[in-house]
């Protein structure tokens, strides 16, 4: 399936690796949130704009599977697709390398606040609706 509704290109910077030299596993939830801000940002709503409206998405469960390490100066193409499961919207978002070979698949489940409360994320969904699958 390869409904991707959008890509971000990512470099392994030195601060990211073990001491091993490869990428330490809690930053690929690092490169997923960058990719989702990213995405929020070109739809049109960032993060602060959504803050200062009263919406504040919050993440509530992330899967990830990982499948290949990268290591110091590998480049990576982040992808995510965006579908609603009632309340929830859920973000597909897969890792890539240049070539092709999945590095990470994860299922992000993202619930909705509005003004502090737990809502059904009417406002998210028309702000994501060219998107939403």
């Amino acid at each position: 399936m390869d409904n991707y509704i959008y890509s971000l290109p990512i470099k392994v910077r030195d601060y990211e690796v073990d001491a091993e030299g490869i990428v330490n596993n809690a930053n690929y939830l690092h490169y997923l949130e960058h990719t989702r801000h990213e995405f929020c940002e070109q739809a049109g709503l960032s993060f602060r704009e959504m803050h200062a409206r009263g919406l504040d998405p919050v993440v509530t469960h992330i899967d990830i599977r990982y499948l290949k390490s990268l290591g110091l100066g590998d480049s990576m193409v982040s992808r995510l697709a965006i579908s609603r499961r009632g309340p929830l919207f859920i973000f597909r978002q897969d890792i890539f390398t240049p070539e092709g070979e999945a590095v990470v698949r994860a299922t992000v489940d993202i619930a909705s606040f509005e003004n502090g409360r737990l809502s059904r994320g009417d406002a998210l969904a028309e702000a994501f609706k060219d998107y939403l699958s």
